[in-house]
């Protein structure tokens, strides 16, 4: 029998979400689990999907009904063919967080197996203090009656199987179903626990099938008249009152849920609900159902004090909902102001002097940087500005003047200066106004393995010239960036920095992170997936995997972690360090499918690519690069093949064929990187085409190591 049966409802899931939430349930590093997909027959692109994993994967069980039930009806069919000895809800649009399952198994065997456990989710407050592991560790709703007043969806709570069939506990129809199912079983639940963790990652909003709109927010009513239908304790009839009187009176006053016709039908409806369950509750008009009725002096002075409560409840709600408006009709005259600006600046002569950079992030990073940093040695007769937050003005070096992105200064640097480069569109005034004898570099942020998504045709109009690294990403430009701009096929600037350096160079980025002597250092880069609920989400069990290393390793992180792990390191993914500082820092660079592989190449350092989720992330995000056929190392599928490969010397990380890998990967996709591809660009795009050095060719140069060999490049 499985230690737990995760019930998941399919019902108008978008592909991509699919394959999130499936894959975060089936990656969690434990083996007691199946999964119960509920599938709607009229989504026939998620039965593609769930074939497809069922085929694969023989934890997923997958349920098909015969006609489209609604998601009370598709739960409680997942409930009958459940075996496990704990039960789990989750929604197609939500995710399991990594290691949630392995976590929630944990508190239940430390706490003895209770009936239920509650668990955080991303949209709970985190400072309520009801998740407080503190004693009594093991509890009765009694022992923490503010549990009640928890949000009752039941994907933030692990329902003991024998709990579920003692109570006959199912799913009614309509919206706002988890409300019954969750408070029947808190409150006869005989011994509770909680865990102080978010394990279930939420959609930014509901699915469309799921969340209620117009009318739909009516069965709230009729969901509170089926709790009190039920043998609920005597004890708490009075407390899910008063939490019934809350409910209703905060959907009836919050704006754009009800709809105007339907107000007036919910207040009668509600104010019947609220007459017909008040005797059996225990509470009267003016009492909470625990004190006899005051004398009529007590009740004025309280009628006086709840209106004064109410009044002063309404002001703040009124300043709450005006605040926001007062910041954006701020927010949209000072653009508007920017923009008029900007406009006026566009009579104004062109200062051929001066270039701006707008890099994506704002760090002093990236192709921007390099071209910024060339541009003051070649052509010290310009003035470079560079556009980022005060946030990045520690880490600029001493040469180019910074200026805020949403300044007066920066709108009349944008329309009058003679050059633009940037690695992200430009803002809004650039393409709307473009300027003929205006010069605009767009750099992109590296080599391609994603297709690149097609941008604005106003943005493409407004390219003078843009960036490739070499043959591949001029492909994939001209694919997806169509327009009448000059390509630069010149090679990568940013990867100019790997192939000048030297060991002092390797030592002093080592040094600037903290790695100490004798420490192989492993880089992890994942790429991003942008069609996941959550971003950032790690792909790989990092802290598992640092400690199954052990000593002598370092995991150095881009992917954010959300609390330390011995032998990791996480560090930001923007900002300072650069990523090429940490390549520089790395003995291996780790990665799944981010363009870093494109420059760390350049150093003849092993590279391992992680295609755990390849398939998926194929079909959800689509490549114009097929990496598993062509890759710059080994390629592991599971956490054990890549645990193998770092510690058995004969898996081939560090073996001649790896370097055959990477010499192949060089000659296919950096031709022309040979250290020189900045002043390139800064020749052709600033100088005229002057003095433009010719590449180097392949045969002429050698992979380069700064680690061993003291020569840069050249």
């Amino acid at each position: 029998m499985p230690r737990f049966s995760v019930i998941m409802t399919v019902h108008r899931a978008p592909a991509e979400h699919l394959h999130a939430a499936l894959a975060s349930v089936l990656g969690q590093r434990f083996a007691g689990l199946e999964l119960i997909a509920v599938d709607d027959p009229a989504d026939s692109e998620a039965d593609a999907v769930l074939r497809g994993y069922a085929a694969a994967d023989r934890r997923l069980v997958r349920l098909r009904l015969p006609c489209p039930v609604g998601p009370g009806a598709a739960r409680n069919a997942g409930l009958d063919r459940a075996r496990g000895a704990y039960v789990l809800f989750l929604d197609a649009a939500d995710t399991l967080a990594p290691g949630a399952l392995p976590a929630i198994d944990a508190r239940l065997r430390a706490t003895g197996d209770p009936q239920l456990l509650l668990f955080r989710d991303t949209a709970t407050d985190p400072d309520t203090g009801l998740y407080s592991e503190q004693p009594p560790e093991v509890m009765t709703l009694a022992d923490r009656p503010g549990l009640l007043w928890l949000d009752p969806a039941v994907h933030a709570r692990a329902h003991r199987r024998d709990l579920i069939d003692r109570l006959g506990l199912r799913f009614p129809p309509g919206h706002y179903a988890d409300l019954p199912f969750s408070q029947r079983a808190l409150t006869a639940a005989g011994s509770i626990a909680v865990l102080d963790r978010s394990c279930v990652r939420r959609a930014p909003s509901p699915a469309p099938a799921h969340r209620p709109t117009g009318r739909a927010h009516l069965d709230l009513l009729r969901q509170y008249d089926r709790l009190f239908a039920q043998p609920l304790p005597a004890r708490w009839r009075a407390p899910l009152y008063q939490r019934m009187l809350a409910d209703l009176t905060r959907l009836h006053q919050r704006p754009g849920l009800l709809p105007p016709a339907a107000r007036a039908e919910f207040f009668r409806h509600a104010a019947a609900l609220g007459a017909r369950h008040r005797a059996t509750s225990g509470a009267t008009p003016l009492t909470d159902g625990r004190h006899r009725a005051r004398p009529a002096p007590a009740r004025w002075l309280r009628a006086g004090a709840a209106f004064a409560a109410r009044a002063r409840l309404t002001t703040r709600r009124a300043a709450r909902a005006l605040a926001p408006r007062l910041r954006t009709y701020g927010r949209w005259l000072r653009a508007a102001a920017l923009r008029l600006y900007y406009r006026l600046h566009l009579h104004r002569p062109l200062l051929t002097d001066l270039a701006v950079f707008l890099p994506a992030t704002g760090g002093y990073a990236g192709h921007p940087a390099a071209l910024e940093s060339r541009v003051r040695a070649l052509a010290p007769h310009l003035r470079t500005v560079w556009i980022a937050g005060p946030e990045h003005a520690r880490h600029l070096p001493e040469g180019p003047r910074r200026l805020h992105p949403d300044s007066p200064a920066a709108a009349r640097a944008l329309a009058r200066a003679r050059y633009l480069v940037s690695d992200a569109p430009f803002p809004a005034p650039v393409p709307d106004h473009p300027r003929a004898d205006q010069h605009r570099l767009q750099t992109h942020r590296g080599t391609p393995i994603a297709t690149p998504p097609t941008p604005d045709d106003r943005q493409t109009g407004c390219w003078t010239t843009a960036l490739s690294t070499g043959p591949h990403a001029t492909r994939a430009a001209r694919r997806a960036h169509p327009g009448p701009y000059t390509l630069l096929e010149y090679g990568s600037p940013q990867a100019d920095r790997l192939l000048t350096a030297g060991p002092e160079d390797v030592r002093a980025a080592r040094a600037a992170l903290g790695v100490p002597d004798g420490v192989l250092t492993v880089l992890y880069v994942p790429a991003s997936r942008p069609y996941e609920p959550g971003p950032g989400i790690p792909h790989l069990d990092v802290a598992g995997l640092a400690a199954r290393l052990g000593p002598g390793h370092l995991l150095l992180s881009r992917a954010p972690l959300g609390h330390p792990a011995p032998g990791v390191r996480e560090v930001p993914a923007a900002g300072h360090p650069d990523l090429m500082t940490l390549c520089l820092a790395a003995d291996v660079l780790l990665t799944d499918y981010h363009p870093v592989i494109f420059e760390y190449v350049l150093l003849d350092r092993p590279i391992v690519v992680h295609a755990a989720d390849w398939a998926d992330y194929r079909t959800a995000r689509g490549v114009c690069l097929e990496l598993p056929d062509c890759p710059p190392g080994p390629v592991t599928r599971t956490e054990d093949e890549l645990h193998a490969l770092f510690t058995d010397p004969a898996a081939g990380l560090w073996d001649a064929h790896g370097a055959r890998l990477r010499a192949a990967f060089r000659a296919a996709f950096s031709p022309r990187d040979d250290g020189r591809a900045a002043e390139r660009v800064v020749r052709e795009v600033f100088l005229d085409g002057h003095g433009l050095p010719a590449v180097t060719p392949p045969g002429a140069r050698r992979a380069h190591d700064p680690a061993t060999d003291p020569v840069p490049a050249s």
